[in-house]
């Protein structure tokens, strides 16, 4: 059946997420094409989704290769995921057809963040970015890829370039762009109209 929404399932404890795809299978175009556990973000890919709902396991880095509907209980676990570059802020106490919709929406590239977090969220949304000092070329190609989630490894690849020297490029670009992490420099340099996400 052409058109589905091909969905990976990612948490921490297997009830919940056996839960979360039962809530989707029965939700009209929603594909479940796997579920993993948190710390085995090298797996997405063999799963190729179009959205990844995200519910526990905060203290991993999230894969922002894909769009990320987080599923959070709180505002500061909001504001986290937020932070690390998540597409989509949810409740856990989402309903299965608002679930399904968020996902369909998130996968065509638009954020969906729920009411009640919205305000906590506003201070990050409405921040403006300033640029400590200009970023040089390769800076602008590096901070690129580091929005695209790329390793340092991976970008070093890329660039022809070693890793030590991509370690070393990703710190000037976070003190220019004042940012206190890899996805918080993206954020800034987006917003800045440095780079596309």
């Amino acid at each position: 059946m052409a058109g589905l929404l091909r969905i990976l399932v990612v948490g921490d404890n297997p009830l919940a997420r056996a839960g979360l795809v039962a809530m989707l299978e029965g939700q009209a175009g929603c594909d479940i094409v796997g579920q993993v556990d948190t710390t085995q973000p090298d797996q997405f890919e063999l799963f190729a989704p179009d959205v990844v709902v995200w519910d526990g396991g905060w203290d991993t880095a999230l894969d922002t290769s894909y769009p990320i509907a987080a599923l959070v209980a709180d505002e500061v676990t909001a504001q986290l995921v937020w932070a690390s570059g998540a597409r989509g802020i949810l409740p856990l106490t989402i309903e299965s057809e608002a679930l399904a919709l968020a996902l369909q929406t998130i996968a065509q590239g638009l954020l969906v963040i729920d009411p009640q977090f919205v305000d906590s969220l506003l201070p990050t949304l409405e921040s403006t970015a300033e640029l400590v000092e200009d970023l040089t070329p390769r800076e602008r190609e590096v901070v690129q890829l580091l929005a695209e989630g790329l390793s340092n490894k991976a970008m070093a690849v890329q660039l022809g370039i070693s890793e030590h020297t991509i370690k070393f490029h990703v710190t000037a670009i976070m003190g220019k762009l004042n940012a206190q992490s890899r996805t918080e420099a993206a954020i800034r340099a987006a917003r800045l109209g440095l780079i596309s996400l």
